[in-house]
């Protein structure tokens, strides 16, 4: 797809419509019982409007403010939000769960365009080191900890059809199934393409239920039949594929690329690293700018796809 202006993108961006109609104002009516919390003393609609401006403007909170105050001018916001109030409700764990449903929620109208994905997984270093005294050596040495990121991306927008943010230690292949049913509730998924990290008999069937066909490299040490039990006919094909067509299965598999470039672009426009302290508002941070990856996806897309956004607020004029 071709670049948009930067200026384009954020005036579309912090638009009333396009980005608080797609992503503000839904949280309210879509996830109203979440507005019970104790302590709660912004319309939900503006504190998850005010995240995303603070992770879109890649400032800290206090440096963002300006962008708050403008948004509050322009109608966008009911409240202009502190900084310190940005920061305590991005540490809330109820914040994680409506973050990953508006990350679906925005890819969603690209549903007619996305039908081959590519799952994966990648780092987002903090500002916390583990830190411990190696015996060895005589002295305290540290280490930066590090989030993961497991989402999986559509290959022609680079959209993110579903994410979650997990600690440094988990396996990528646990969250396949969750990745691949989550999309297949929004998309016609056709082909999913990964790495050797998911591939397992379950990886495969799952992506044949859904009517999909999985291309996952076999290992050094894969066999079509097993010494013990049935054969597996989603398996065997998938092997004799990978074995004595290697030419058209690569075809297949180099589209997982395109989840590479997709953590490129998050982290080249919204950086690599987290600001927040606790591990909770680093998830929702995480989550955050996945979300605002996927509004400005959609942005470029309007331009370059020619797609016409509708709004809710025209559909009840229209009718």
């Amino acid at each position: 797809m071709r670049g948009i202006g930067l200026r384009t993108t954020k005036r579309r961006f912090t638009n009333r419509k396009c980005s608080a109609s797609c992503y503000g104002h839904c949280a309210i009516s879509s996830f109203s019982p979440h507005r019970a919390w104790d302590g709660l003393r912004l319309p939900l609609s503006d504190v998850i409007f005010a995240i995303g401006t603070k992770v879109f403007s890649t400032f800290s909170g206090r440096r963002a403010m300006t962008d708050m105050r403008n948004a509050k001018a322009n109608g966008q916001l009911d409240v202009t939000p502190a900084h310190t109030s940005i920061a305590h409700y991005l540490g809330k764990p109820e914040i994680t769960p409506l973050l990953k449903a508006l990350i679906i929620q925005s890819a969603l109208p690209l549903g007619g365009i996305e039908h081959h994905f590519s799952p994966d997984s990648s780092g987002f270093s903090t500002s916390v080191y583990d830190r411990w005294f190696h015996e060895k050596w005589g002295k305290e040495k540290k280490r930066a900890k590090y989030i993961k990121a497991h989402i999986i991306t559509g290959d022609v927008t680079h959209v993110v059809a579903a994410a979650d943010v997990t600690e440094t230690a988990t396996h990528d292949s646990k969250y396949f199934e969750w990745l691949v049913n989550t999309t297949a509730m929004g998309f016609d998924v056709r082909e999913v393409s990964a790495d050797k990290a998911y591939l397992s008999r379950e990886n495969l069937h799952i992506v044949n239920d859904i009517g999909g066909v999985a291309y996952i490299p076999f290992k050094s040490n894969s066999i079509a039949v097993p010494v013990y039990g049935e054969p597996d006919s989603v398996w065997v094909r998938a092997f004799h594929l990978y074995q004595f067509n290697q030419a058209e299965f690569l075809a297949h598999y180099h589209r997982r690329s395109n989840v590479e470039t997709s953590f490129h672009m998050v982290k080249a426009k919204f950086g690599g690293a987290v600001l927040s302290k606790t591990t909770v508002a680093q998830v929702n941070e995480v989550l955050a700018k996945i979300l605002c990856h996927n509004i400005c996806v959609l942005i470029h897309s309007m331009y370059d796809l020619g797609i016409e956004p509708i709004f809710e607020d025209e559909l009840r004029v229209a009718a």
